[in-house]
């Protein structure tokens, strides 16, 4: 990793505090709102705040960072212009200073970079050099681009400049929040916000913790606390890109390791929960990295049970691609355990699968809804399916699954089950022999109780439920996929069956998928 730009001496946090008081961010930064959470909070039992960095014009912190350091330039240096390596939000910043300012400015960024964040860079004006599959990829190869063509460099996060611009944050949540406060929580990823924070925080309040956010897969600056030397990562995960560094500064290693008083870890599932936390209160959209001070508070409080304390979490980050909101709300009802998955046998004769709803239907506790059914005939002893309920809490899913298993259906929890929820899910199905008869049904169901056992209920004593797919989408409406086996001398009492129902229907017997992947 390339040096920071030091002072000659290391900067102390009275240093710092001079720094950051005398920033120059407000050029191209707003002071952004500190909001409380109120559904969180209530949740939690402790007051949460949300720091709104996402309401900055490039969604993000680190335009503060980046132009505290341009603004410190000597015309001669503007005039040579400045690059800098990004996995996007600091790109944002230098390309909107490096403009303010009238300077040519190259970004490099990692391959794995978001498009949002991409074309949010070039329509700053900045000159995008994609390189590597990381932010240490993209690094080095900004260092060669710098001595080829005598560039500026501005450095993320290990530059005291850099890290002053970032202390504004703290600064404007103590002078916005001057009541009781016991933490402030803040997503680390080289860790120049986190050591401007701390900074600040311990120059002017320092019975407030610092708390420091990492995620699993992506925990550079807490391993290497914990060694009490720099680690680099072999690897980093991708899904946060905002924090994904294998390596952390010289400078923000040796604040943090002084000032930050304790660090904690979370994980994907947790933060997708957290974005949906935010969204709640906020209706806005934070990315992996922004929400990951969200997913610590809870994490925090369950594991020290605290009630009535104050914590701040600084949204820092809300540059997300739409195509991964898919994944996030996939992911997010098993990140706070509202959702349960199962792996169950039933016998495969007529009716189990009517009996198995009805025991889903009478499962203690407050109502759930099936969230996710899928099943296709395969054994003529057994069938296995797939299914989700929403669940209100942590720990359900294994006192569902014996429940199931009192009942005489044998199941296998699947909730944290890795394969099961990224592949398997997918997969139920394929050619059947025993699908004789079969009719292949497109239904539209109502979300809400009752449609399936209506259905079920209309059903002739003689048809038998061959495949089942259903997924709930969030909508009003649920689109469900039927195998149903019925005897070409049903056929009028199917059409009147159908009409009865009254649900739309689209019958895909006849469709060629079908025949290439589900029929035999």
């Amino acid at each position: 990793m390339p040096k920071p730009a030091k002072a000659p001496h290391a900067l102390s946090p009275a240093d710092y505090l001079s720094k950051i008081l005398t920033a120059r961010v407000y050029d191209v930064a707003i002071e952004t709102a500190l909001q409380p959470a109120k559904n969180l909070s209530k949740r939690l039992h402790n007051t949460v705040l949300l720091k709104r960095e996402d309401q900055q014009s490039v969604h993000s912190f680190k335009l503060r960072g980046a132009y505290n350091k341009m603004a410190q330039m000597t015309p001669e240096q503007l005039k040579k212009g400045v690059i800098c390596a990004s996995a996007g939000n600091h790109a944002q910043g230098v390309a909107l200073g490096a403009h303010k300012l009238g300077a040519r400015a190259v970004i490099v960024m990692p391959t794995t970079t978001p498009a949002l964040k991409v074309d949010a860079v070039r329509a700053l004006g900045g000159d995008v050099v994609l390189q590597g599959e990381s932010f240490s990829d993209a690094y080095l190869h900004a260092l060669d681009l710098q001595k080829q063509q005598g560039l500026v460099f501005v450095h993320p996060f290990d530059d005291p400049d850099v890290i002053a611009g970032q202390g504004t944050v703290a600064m404007e949540i103590l002078r916005q929040h001057q009541g009781r406060l016991d933490a402030v929580f803040v997503a680390i990823g080289g860790g120049g916000l986190i050591s401007g924070v701390a900074n600040y925080i311990k120059a002017v309040r320092p019975g407030i913790k610092v708390v420091g956010v990492q995620m699993n897969d992506s925990d550079a600056m807490a391993q290497s606390v914990a060694a009490g030397k720099r680690i680099t990562l072999a690897d980093v995960g991708l899904f946060a890109d905002g924090t994904a560094v294998k390596q952390v500064g010289e400078e923000t290693f040796r604040i943090a390791r002084h000032l930050v008083d304790e660090f904690v870890v979370v994980d994907t599932d947790s933060v997708c929960a957290a974005i949906k936390d935010v969204f709640t209160e906020t209706r806005c959209i934070v990315e992996p990295s922004g929400a990951m001070a969200v997913a610590a508070i809870k994490q925090y409080v369950a594991r020290h049970a605290t009630k009535g304390e104050t914590y701040a979490a600084i949204l820092c980050g809300a540059n997300m691609n739409f195509d991964r909101l898919r994944f996030v709300a996939e992911r997010a009802g098993v990140g706070e355990e509202r959702e349960a998955l199962f792996a169950v046998t039933i016998p495969e004769e007529r009716g189990s699968f009517r009996r198995f709803c009805e025991v889903i239907g009478a499962l203690p506790g407050a109502a759930r809804s099936v969230t996710e059914f899928n099943y296709r005939i395969s054994d003529a002893a057994q069938a296995h399916v797939f299914v989700g309920l929403s669940t209100h809490g942590k720990g359900e899913s294994a006192r569902i699954a014996a429940n199931f298993g009192k009942h005489g259906f044998e199941a296998l929890d699947l909730t944290h089950d890795e394969l099961a929820m990224e592949h398997i899910r997918h997969m139920v199905g394929g050619h059947s022999v025993l699908a004789k008869d079969e009719r292949l049904m497109r239904f539209v169901f109502p979300e809400r109780p009752g449609a399936l056992m209506k259905f079920l209920s209309l059903m002739a004593p003689g048809w038998n439920i061959s495949l089942f797919h259903y997924r709930n989408q969030g909508a009003d409406y649920g689109r469900i996929l039927v195998g149903l086996q019925v005897p070409q001398a049903d056929d009028k009492a199917f059409k009147v069956f159908l009409k009865t129902l009254g649900y739309p229907s689209v019958e895909e017997t006849q469709n060629p998928v079908y025949r290439m992947f589900l029929q035999r």
